[in-house]
């Protein structure tokens, strides 16, 4: 009979599964910005962005408002490696004069009830930071911040709705504080289920979602900030206050809704809100009960249909009375009792009849509970791209504490609704109290942890003041470098290239390339056509140099690159043909014309022997006549910025200067004759190769160098050599993101302070992955997985603080690089006597292409240094490639009109 009546109660998987569909579309609507003035599921933002780490200590206050009594507690964390905490509480009456009165008198009280607490625990000479546990929907905009919504759970207080409650309890404290000699700092606002979760992740680090299922029900779990549109930033997670209890009361579970469900809300203080907690919470399943009970009796089918007054009289059966009558062996004879005292004298079929209404009716809260708990469990999952996922809700109040089936049977139905999520349910002591002191704790240490960081990270953020000073000490050392008397000790070393002039469009003709400058070595065969059709082929072989030859002898290192040659001109057929060759050698050398180059000094991890202070060009023909096989005519020895510069200049005409922004660093520029006094003759230009990486070499810049700069230097092949190039180009900066890294790990700031063996070790940290973690469109999973591949296991939290300081180190060198090169357009700027100045550079190099901010930066760097000048940014393709053979070409062109 019972059955058949209560048929609408029963909820079958499918039905459950649709709750769930339904409950994760609300999430969605409350997430978005759009959406959440509609949506009923609010998906408060808690601005908890961070779980305890164990790392937390300190002694902390916590007060809690919300459920049928108010509490006071003194928390204290201890940091003894055992995640230990001690809780003392204290229990003051809700009178219901307080819990619907005015806003004043409630929150004298509060302030009264912990001035007795601190003298009672004697605490009153203390400052202490106090968490405010207040379990009612609010919007919060700051951890300190929230405005209250609504009132729930028989609470009406007037004149606290859409204002501050942490003012309001600020104010109340500051009255007290000259009578009392308190001093109390409200850290924190937290709901009492973000205290759950609080408070059970201090236990399980796994911990990211909390339940309340007691006079009240609500959860939050930890959201992707990316997901949340009503706060600012993408970075991270922050603790979402789902306030689930309102789900349904835009009509969305009417469907499930039954006739009791109905009449139970039009006799609530708030009819139409909260429908998802009327049909769930402690707080009206005795109520649920007593409508059930009267019907049937009223119908003849209980009691032999006779009513008492006390069946008649609501609220006079309580939750506690249905845990009772469900317990497993005495549940019979409580039945009996509690009927008894009803006045309704129940027989055995009634008692059994009531008990299976009660089984039915927090059955059925239990499924639905199960259902949007399964719908956030699986979003989680979701958010964390797994296929399957370990977690842990933590999980508190009455209804679920008390209970004697209603645990077994949510723990059952989650499981079977998401098979691929493993679940373990941990009971919250005190999660409202202690969870309060948490989340102060984890403010607390947050703050800490963020003022280290920040100082860490402060000499790496340079002032507009600072960059203009090195704009204007780089223009300085250029000027060095150029004047005769001074050039021999200028650090930034102006060598003359030879190179005067850029292409006309009239170069044609067959040319091969040398391309050595990295780890990589190029041969090219390219085809210049001139006239309407002029265009530019390329025909090229990549050949690997192996670290024993890059760090060998001279000679084995040229061996190696005229067997590389022999294999090209083999493979493309042209071993009988002398062509002219354009030679890119991507390291400083001093030229005496444009065939000749003298090798001034390794960089990029090159050391082979016996070439310092040689003429390369000299060396590559003694080794094609080793080998004595074919010969080439060398025509240009070209370092791949002058490259670069060509390539562009070949499709603008503008293009007067070159920037590298790669594994090196370097820019090259048009100087006029006039003003270069090491080379003879005043008429026309020539490019200048600065190469400014020694820039700095003299102290110059010493005072923006970093402790990690300094390791860095001294961890290198060349010890005080090229520093500029150090702090701005790609083959250094990982390595200073990896020195802060250790860094902040020895200061207990990343990584729970342990350094893994991978941090160690030297270049781990590649370039590349700097321009991958600060990608916009990478999510914190992905950067968690590109530390993961480096054997960094890493939590969400060290991810943004990783991405912070590859940010830092990266936008450093994109300025550093900026005022260079604003040194530079200035100087153009100057020379030519114009006001305004229009140029191109041409710009090649891994970090400007592939950084995700590199460009942008530089950009905007020169534009604020030197603002009379239009400066455009072309990207070269190839340039020591193409750009080796364009210089050849050039050098061929002028050389022929010379003649002529």
């Amino acid at each position: 009979q019972v059955d058949r009546y209560l048929y609408h109660m029963r909820l079958s998987d499918d039905v459950l599964l649709d709750v769930m569909a339904r409950f994760q579309a609300e999430m969605v609507k409350g997430l978005g910005k759009d959406t959440n003035p509609t949506a009923t599921v609010k998906m408060l933002p808690s601005f908890v962005r961070s779980l305890p780490d164990g790392t937390e200590k300190g002694e902390f206050l916590a007060v809690d408002l919300g459920g049928s009594q108010f509490r006071a507690h003194q928390v204290k964390v201890f940091d003894d490696g055992k995640q230990s905490s001690q809780l003392e509480s204290k229990f003051y009456p809700s009178p219901k004069e307080v819990i619907q009165g005015n806003g004043a008198e409630l929150f004298d009280y509060i302030a009264d009830c912990l001035v007795d607490f601190m003298e009672t625990k004697n605490l009153k000479h203390k400052k202490l930071p106090l968490g405010f546990t207040f379990s009612f929907p609010c919007k919060q905009t700051k951890l300190d911040k929230g405005v209250l919504l609504s009132w729930t759970k028989h609470f009406k207080v007037r004149g606290v709705q859409d204002t501050d409650v942490v003012s309001s309890l600020r104010k109340a404290l500051q009255k007290h504080k000259a009578s009392f000699d308190i001093d109390l700092d409200v850290l924190a606002l937290v709901n009492d289920t973000v205290g759950t979760m609080m408070t059970c992740g201090y236990d399980d680090p796994r911990c990211e979602v909390g339940v309340i299922i007691g006079t009240g029900t609500n959860a939050c779990y930890m959201e992707e900030m990316r997901h949340i549109d009503l706060v600012e930033g993408d970075e991270g997670r922050m603790c979402i206050n789902t306030e689930w209890g309102a789900f349904g009361d835009d009509g969305a579970l009417d469907d499930l809704r039954t006739e009791f469900d109905r009449e139970l809300d039009l006799g609530s203080l708030n009819p139409g809100k909260q429908l998802f907690e009327k049909m769930i919470s402690g707080l009206y399943l005795g109520e649920l009960v007593r409508l059930i009970l009267l019907k049937m009796t009223k119908e003849g089918l209980l009691f032999n249909g006779k009513v008492s007054t006390a069946l008649l009289t609501k609220g006079k059966i309580e939750m506690k009375h249905v845990s009772a009558m469900e317990k497993y062996k005495e549940g019979l004879s409580n039945t009996k009792e509690i009927l008894t005292e009803l006045n309704l004298f129940p027989s055995e079929e009634d008692c059994i009849a009531v008990q299976h209404v009660c089984t039915i009716v927090s059955f059925r809260s239990a499924n639905l509970c199960a259902a949007a708990l399964a719908a956030i469990l699986t979003r989680l999952r979701e958010n964390k791209k797994l296929l399957r996922m370990r977690t842990t809700v933590g999980i508190d109040g009455g209804l679920y504490k008390t209970h004697p089936q209603y645990a077994k049977r949510l723990h059952k139905v989650v499981r079977r609704l998401v098979p691929n999520c493993d679940v373990r349910f941990l009971l919250s002591l005190s999660g409202s109290g202690k969870g309060a002191a948490m989340v102060t704790a984890v403010a607390y240490r947050l703050a800490a942890q963020r003022n280290k960081i920040d100082a860490t990270l402060a000499p790496f953020l340079l002032s507009l003041e600072t960059l203009r000073e090195v704009k204007n000490k780089m223009r300085t050392e250029l000027e060095y470098g150029l004047k005769r008397e001074t050039q021999a000790s200028a650090t930034v070393k102006m060598l003359p290239t030879y190179v005067c002039g850029t292409p006309d469009g009239t170069e044609k003709g067959k040319f091969l390339a040398l391309d050595l400058g990295g780890t990589n070595f190029r041969v090219l065969l390219v085809k210049i056509r001139s006239g309407r059709r002029r265009s530019v082929q390329m025909y090229n072989k990549i050949f690997a140099i192996p670290l024993e030859i890059m760090q060998g002898t001279g000679e084995e290192l040229f061996d190696h690159i005229v067997q590389c040659i022999a294999d090209f001109l083999e493979y493309m057929g042209i071993k009988g043909a002398r062509l002219p060759l354009g030679f890119t050698f991507s390291f400083p050398c001093r030229q005496a014309s444009i065939d000749k180059g003298t090798l001034v000094g390794w960089t990029k991890g090159f050391k082979a022997t016996d070439c310092e202070g040689e003429d390369v060009v000299d060396m590559l023909r003694e080794a094609i006549r080793r080998r004595n096989e074919f010969d080439l005519d060398i025509v240009a020895v070209v370092n791949d910025t002058v490259g670069t510069m060509m390539t562009c200049g070949y499709e603008d005409p503008n293009c007067e200067i070159g920037l590298i922004a790669g594994t090196g660093s370097n820019v090259c520029y048009m100087e006029d004759m006039k003003n270069i006094e090491i080379v003879e003759g005043n008429e026309g230009k020539m490019c200048i190769n600065t190469e400014w990486g020694g820039f700095g070499d003299n102290g110059c810049i010493d005072n923006i160098r970093t402790k990690y700069d300094k390791e860095v230097d001294e961890g290198s092949l060349n010890p005080g050599k090229q520093r500029y190039e150090k702090m701005t180009s790609g083959m250094y900066l990982g390595e200073i993101v990896r020195q802060i890294l250790i860094d902040l790990t020895k200061q207990g700031l990343l990584f729970r302070g342990q350094i893994s063996e991978s941090l160690r070790k030297r270049g781990i940290f590649e370039t590349k992955f700097l321009s991958q973690i600060e990608s916009d469109r990478l999510a914190l999973l992905q950067v968690r997985r590109i530390l993961q591949q480096l054997g960094l296991d890493s939590t969400c939290d060290d991810s943004i603080i990783v991405k912070e300081v590859c940010g830092a180190v990266s936008k450093r060198a994109a300025q550093l690089c900026g005022a260079g090169l604003a040194a530079i357009v200035e100087k153009k700027r100057e020379d030519r006597g114009v006001e305004h100045l229009q140029i191109t550079v041409g710009v090649d190099g891994t970090l400007y292409k592939l950084h995700p901010h590199f460009s942008r930066v530089l950009q905007e760097t020169v534009k604020e240094l030197a603002p009379q000048c239009d400066v455009t940014f072309m990207l070269s393709e190839d340039g020591s490639g193409k750009g080796a053979a364009l210089i050849t070409a050039v050098a061929k062109r002028l050389h022929n009109v010379g003649q002529k």
